[in-house]
């Protein structure tokens, strides 16, 4: 049995849609497919998440482009205006949970909405699969991975997601199931979402409890490139990585493979191939445990929208283990996840993902005892086998807030 996740880029239109019919049929036998939101679709969801929360009646004009969009799709595959009845239901549902009233919860009211992105582009697929007679069953993937409610970041459940898992998927009937990536339910039946991007953590995942032969996912660049090709020019792509390696990559910000994507196939010897939907035959990226020493090109990594927040005592002492351990769990009830750790005698600077709302109550907070110099709209600059001339190419012309060197990797945070 094989695992394939297709991404936003991969169902955006139609004919990308048509395309995966295409890919599906060069392989053979069982096979789940995992679906993320059809093209920008979840970006679309998480303005009316914001909107509806805030209250703004601009949150109807989005939820009709969004709809609009979705029946454009459907349109051209049949050819002609249909409903699809189940994709309709699925709109009155969320149309009905804008005009409710909303919780104090924003994670929580933000899954609830932007899951309806993948139980959208799963229905439209699996109807239009079955319509050309491609057979297929559609699953809704929250009735097996269960998880915690840690909205907008679960943690699965692995020992019952697999009971659940192999109750769903038997292939006794059909050797096609279509799910949802990304998202998951609680234990009292509330949706969930793992992180962002993280339909090919869903792979992963169900990848690991049915004990699949390998993972592929289809993406719209060859493989994984040793560097971004929208802020770099002459990207070489990687032919193979070792599991460890690619857990290095995606840590630092790779946006090809979601962080904890390599794990659950880890522990299971299952390889993952990341290839081109553009051009299915070519071999595209194999990760896989690797004996022989990898020897790469400088793989370069950028993380944008990072902050920095330096801190100082405000009695001048040393920066002691019980003042870091006591900010990591302040950073830790506010979610917020460390990129880059610097210290010295008096000062601690910490970098991390720059968070949605405001972090006046973090700052106010760390005031009590600190100093505190905060810095946004910065950049976080991974090179894996980093040399001279890559850190030269990197740093040029920019401002170095940190820099940090180990022997494969070098790490920078820029303006």
């Amino acid at each position: 049995m094989k695992v394939f996740k297709f991404g936003g880029a991969s169902v955006s239109s139609a004919n990308a849609v048509r395309n995966s019919v295409n890919i599906l049929k060069m392989y053979l036998g069982e096979k789940v497919l995992v679906i993320s939101a059809m093209g920008k679709t979840t970006n679309a969801l998480e303005i009316v998440a914001r909107k509806y929360f805030n209250q703004d009646p601009e949150v109807w004009t989005i939820f009709q482009e969004v709809k609009d969009y979705h029946e454009g799709i459907v349109a051209e595959l049949w050819g002609e205006a249909t409903e699809v009845p189940e994709v309709e239901k699925l709109f009155t549902q969320l149309s009905n949970r804008i005009k409710g009233d909303r919780s104090l919860n924003f994670d929580y009211e933000y899954d609830q909405i932007v899951a309806f992105g993948e139980l959208i582009s799963t229905q439209i697929i699996s109807s239009y699969f079955n319509k050309i007679g491609l057979k297929n069953r559609w699953v809704d993937v929250r009735n097996c991975l269960k998880t915690d409610d840690q909205f907008r970041e679960a943690n699965i459940n692995w020992e019952l997601s697999v009971r659940l898992a192999k109750r769903l998927f038997t292939f006794e009937s059909e050797d096609l199931y279509i799910t949802q990536g990304f998202i998951g339910g609680t234990l009292t039946n509330q949706t969930t979402t793992l992180g962002r991007e993280g339909s090919d953590y869903t792979a992963a995942i169900l990848a690991n409890l049915l004990d699949a032969e390998d993972v592929s996912i289809w993406k719209n660049v060859p493989g994984i490139l040793n560097a971004d090709p929208d802020f770099f020019a002459n990207t070489q792509k990687l032919d193979e990585l070792s599991y460890r390696e690619a857990i290095e990559l995606s840590y630092s910000g790779a946006k090809v493979i979601h962080p904890k994507t390599i794990k659950p196939l880890q522990n299971k010897h299952i390889p993952l191939f990341v290839k081109s939907f553009l051009e299915p035959e070519k071999p595209g990226t194999i990760i896989h445990s690797v004996e022989h020493a990898l020897e790469l090109v400088p793989v370069i990594i950028m993380k944008k929208n990072m902050a920095l927040i330096t801190l100082t005592p405000n009695d001048y002492s040393f920066i002691s283990i019980t003042s870091v351990s006591d900010v990591f769990s302040l950073f830790a009830k506010h979610r917020l996840k460390v990129g880059l750790l610097q210290q010295s005698a008096v000062d601690l600077s910490l970098a991390f993902d720059e968070p949605e709302q405001g972090i006046e109550n973090l700052i106010g907070q760390l005031q009590q005892k600190f100093e505190v110099k905060y810095n946004t709209g910065l950049d976080l600059v991974t090179i894996r086998y980093y040399n001279a001339e890559s850190v030269a190419q990197i740093s040029e012309g920019r401002k170095i807030y940190i820099e940090q060197k180990s022997r494969r990797t070098a790490r920078m945070l820029l303006k």
